[in-house]
């Protein structure tokens, strides 16, 4: 779907995009949160796993947002606005694994701040499968 069949290898090739990602993701982090960690076995693989997490969700934030592009469609819209807070979701839980960070509380109600952006998650997930299928 969001290939350039005009020129098969370029950006819109979707393995090479997850490399990309993948790539630029770890060769930000191997210096701030992979190191510091390397011998902790309690910890290396718990930030490994959000790091894994941070590539994918990034990766399907960024096709979602070329399908948005491609079809214009509101539906697309609130996944790929789904996508893009799953990845900032994501980021805080890995700086909360490397303890760079403790989590983080809205004073007023109590709540971790990384609850309240899955809760906004969830709501732009239900309401692109809830949207008309119509623009």
């Amino acid at each position: 779907m969001l290939r350039n069949y005009n020129s098969p290898g370029t950006f819109y090739n979707k393995p090479r995009l997850l490399v990309l990602i993948a790539s630029i993701v770890i060769s930000l982090s191997v210096v701030p949160f992979i190191l510091p960690h390397l011998f902790h076995q309690h910890m290396i693989y718990h930030i490994l796993m959000h790091l894994v997490a941070l590539i994918l969700s990034q990766f399907l934030a960024v096709v979602s947002i070329m399908a948005y592009l491609k079809s214009r469609t509101s539906r697309i819209l609130f996944m790929a606005l789904g996508f893009m807070t799953l990845v900032v979701a994501e980021y805080v839980y890995l700086l909360n694994s490397t303890e760079d960070i403790h989590p983080m509380f809205i004073p007023q109600v109590n709540i971790e701040l990384s609850h309240f952006i899955l809760l906004i998650m969830v709501i732009f997930f239900g309401i692109s499968f809830l949207k008309s299928p119509h623009r």
